[in-house]
């Protein structure tokens, strides 16, 4: 199979072209431009190969162009948005999910051209499990929370074995279908993890229980508390119908100061949270 660097071909003609008209456009014009002119060039026929990029790639059996997308990543070509593009519009996931058994590079650009797919679920959390790659992860979990309910089950035992416990309980507040054990899980971890207080708060406005809204209030009241926990507290309270309006003093903390010094002169950014007390 003959590979193509279509976008080595684009990069010089667009070389050529800014030479010649680089004067009649500013450089905020140039960004629409050449998206534009990308597209173009997708149906434009190059007379050595006798097609355009984009019927190279539609001429390809599926298997054609994963075997084309592996050789392209093989040889350090870069993966233009025609290939993507095309192996998109065949809507079969079943030739993609191998790649999450590849390499590195394989398995990335998988997630990225599978994204939010069911039929993916268990490689995604095998991957979640398994892969060293943080942004592996995060992408795989990304995907996830979007079928919480899905993988509930494996969630909830992942988390009983403490393996990712952090990926698993932000997929389980992600789950719409409301179960006990679930909030009692996040009720746990918010009073007894006093150093991720922020992250978990968000997990319970995620889940959306009003029951938390107690727990929450007395945690945004005590008064060791920093500005950025007292933010998040503050919109978890506020997203399950609970509000908060005690005037609080963060003068002394940094991150409070930090954005004060940053902040328009005579624009209260702050709302009803203070630098002193009232």
């Amino acid at each position: 199979m003959k590979i193509y660097d279509f976008d080595g071909m684009f990069d010089e003609k667009l070389s050529e072209y800014i030479k010649k008209n680089g004067d009649k456009y500013k450089e905020s014009e140039w960004e629409d431009i050449i998206p534009r002119l990308y597209e173009k060039f997708g149906d434009t026929v190059i007379k050595s190969i006798g097609k355009s990029p984009n019927g190279y790639f539609a001429d390809m059996s599926d298997e054609e162009l994963i075997t084309c997308l592996k050789a392209y990543l093989k040889q350090g070509i870069g993966i233009s948005e025609y290939l993507c593009k095309a192996i998109e519009k065949r809507n079969n996931p079943a030739l993609l999910l191998p790649l999450l058994s590849g390499t590195e590079d394989e398995i990335i650009l998988a997630l990225n051209l599978l994204g939010a797919c069911k039929e993916a679920l268990p490689e995604y959390m095998r991957l979640l499990t398994e892969s060293e790659s943080e942004d592996i992860r995060n992408t795989c979990v990304d995907a996830v929370k979007q079928f919480a309910d899905d993988v509930k089950g494996q969630a909830l035992s992942y988390y009983g074995q403490g393996v990712r416990k952090d990926y698993m309980l932000e997929i389980l507040s992600r789950c719409v279908v409301r179960d006990d054990k679930i909030f009692d899980i996040l009720i746990k971890e918010f009073r007894t993890d006093a150093d991720n207080i922020p992250m978990l708060a968000s997990y319970l406005a995620a889940y959306g229980d009003e029951r938390a809204l107690p727990y929450l209030l007395d945690k945004i009241d005590e008064e060791g508390i920093s500005y950025i926990e007292f933010q998040e507290l503050k919109y978890a309270i506020e997203s399950l119908g609970g509000s908060y309006d005690k005037p609080r003093d963060f003068s002394s903390d940094p991150y409070y100061n930090a954005i004060k010094a940053h902040s328009e002169e005579g624009i209260d950014i702050f709302g009803d949270v203070n630098g002193e007390d009232k």
